[in-house]
């Protein structure tokens, strides 16, 4: 199956991201303003009803494309195989990025994304796999690295469930809404020290990433109509819990703004222009992971030791180069180089000895 548009997909998400962040840096730390954030605020939150500050466009777009992408190699590979392949590609970058982010706040360059002045070694250690996320209260060295608890949970639904994935597939992403109802309703109703909050966060993140599976599904012919319909209600379903006890952080929009998010990504995934092979477009879209892992280590000093003396707009300009040439460097020497020799090693069949081969051959 091809999916011409995914690239144009993961700049809008790309895009959707760097905005969002832009906008409540300015508005919501700053309590300034530009006239960029005044002018999609009347387009896409005024008009077409998003959340605030676009949040929560970006992640569930990446979201709904990981579902997409990943489900027909879940179904395809082994397990192993499959855990390797999504390591190769996840943690070399993030481990680098979380690195950064711990050095930079020890040396008082870069803030928490929690209410810590600094990160203990225990807490760094945790958050190198994510741990720090569910310490009470959280310790956050880089932020955005929540969404790959999301992630890879739902790599782990997958292998879990990849028996039902190859042998009645609709049960997979609808068993998954099961457990996030599950999940949220535990962390409603237990007693407080028993609770794991950020549980309720991932999920109510992985319907998002159920989406883009049944999505896949659908369009493979591996499920029906009628089943792709009571699957996205499943989805739905956990949404409007999430939102009805208060567990986004983006508003009451959050429905609505999924659903605009999912009829963007149906409607592009098989878009096949000129645009989709632009090269801006595929420079970003290749390098849209390390774009997202280290834009908040860097945009902020960018903007702050800028905007005084070149303005506002050139300062927003200058901070989104320097986030991606330090996404570039990332990219080049971490990204690729790493994911090709885990692959390389773990991946790739070892050739046969000549003499094997010939011996293999006699035998036959």
């Amino acid at each position: 199956m091809e999916l011409p548009g995914v690239d144009v997909l993961r700049f809008v998400a790309v895009a959707a991201v760097l905005y969002s962040h832009i906008a409540f840096y300015l508005i919501d730390d700053l309590g300034t303003g530009w006239w960029g954030i005044d002018l999609v605020y009347e387009v896409f939150v005024a008009g077409a009803g998003l959340n605030q500050h676009l949040s929560s466009v970006g992640v569930s777009a990446f979201m709904m494309l990981t579902g997409l992408l990943i489900t027909r190699s879940a179904i395809r590979q082994d397990r192993g195989k499959f855990l390797i392949a999504r390591a190769a590609r996840l943690l070399p970058a993030f481990w680098v990025s979380i690195l950064a982010a711990i050095v930079l706040v020890r040396l008082g360059i870069n803030g928490m994304f929690s209410g810590h002045t600094t990160v203990s070694n225990s807490e760094a250690f945790l958050s190198f796999f994510l741990g720090a996320f569910f310490l009470k209260p959280q310790v956050i060295v880089l932020g955005v690295t929540w969404t790959l608890a999301a992630q890879i949970s739902f790599y782990l639904w997958c292998v879990a469930g990849r028996s039902l994935l190859r042998s009645a597939p609709v049960a997979v992403p609808m068993l998954g809404a099961v457990l996030c109802m599950l999940v949220l309703l535990y962390n409603l109703y237990v007693p407080e020290p028993y609770a794991v909050p950020f549980l309720s966060k991932i999920a109510s993140t992985l319907p998002t990433l159920f989406l883009g599976q049944i999505v896949y599904l659908g369009w493979a012919g591996l499920i029906s109509l009628r089943a792709v319909i009571v699957a996205l209600l499943t989805q739905v379903s956990v949404i409007v819990m999430a939102t009805d006890i208060h567990v986004y952080w983006a508003g009451s929009r959050y429905l609505w703004t999924v659903m605009v998010v999912f009829a963007v990504v149906v409607l592009v995934a098989r878009y096949d222009g000129r645009f989709a092979r632009s090269g801006l477009v595929v420079w970003v879209a290749t390098r849209s992971y390390c774009i997202y892992l280290t834009h908040t280590l860097v945009m902020y000093r960018i903007y702050e030791n800028t905007v005084g003396t070149v303005g506002t707009t050139a300062a927003v300009a200058l901070l989104v180069l320097g986030c991606g040439l330090v996404a570039e460097v990332l990219y080049r020497s971490v990204e690729v180089p790493a994911a090709r020799w885990i692959k390389n090693r773990w991946l790739t069949p070892k050739p046969v000895a000549a003499e094997e081969r010939a011996a293999a051959m006699t035998r036959a």
